[in-house]
């Protein structure tokens, strides 16, 4: 949460820090509102609150956009769940399996298809 002493600089900060610990890359300043609105709020507030770890968000988001047929954003949160150490991909493929019988079968499929292609990718770039 934001401390009442901070200054904006150290909000920016330590949400970038944020997004960069979420993500498992760098991240640096951005401009705009919508930027400055997703590194203060989304990760300096949201992401850093107490009481869920970074994997227990991840889940619910992924379960979120798979719901909302959001796969393009999925494929970002399932790359770094894969490169943060979060889930394994027999992990998500068996969230994929659960994801069928709550969101429906076509979206839950989708889901594993992201997984797949993903992990592919996320393996080709380790080697």
């Amino acid at each position: 949460m934001t401390a009442d002493n901070e200054t904006r600089d150290e909000v920016r900060a330590r949400g970038l820090a944020k997004m960069s610990e979420v993500y498992g890359w760098e991240f640096s300043d951005g401009p705009g509102d919508y930027f400055a609105i997703t590194a203060d709020h989304v990760f300096a507030d949201i992401w850093s609150r107490p009481g869920l770890t970074i994997r227990d968000r991840r889940l619910l988001l992924l379960g979120a956009l798979s719901a909302q047929g959001l796969f393009d954003i999925a494929e970002i949160q399932v790359g770094a769940a894969l490169r943060n150490g979060e889930l394994t991909e027999d992990q998500l493929r068996e969230i994929a399996i659960f994801l069928c019988h709550y969101v429906g079968w076509p979206s839950g499929t989708k889901f594993d298809g992201v997984v797949g292609k993903v992990a592919a990718q996320e393996k080709r770039n380790k080697s």
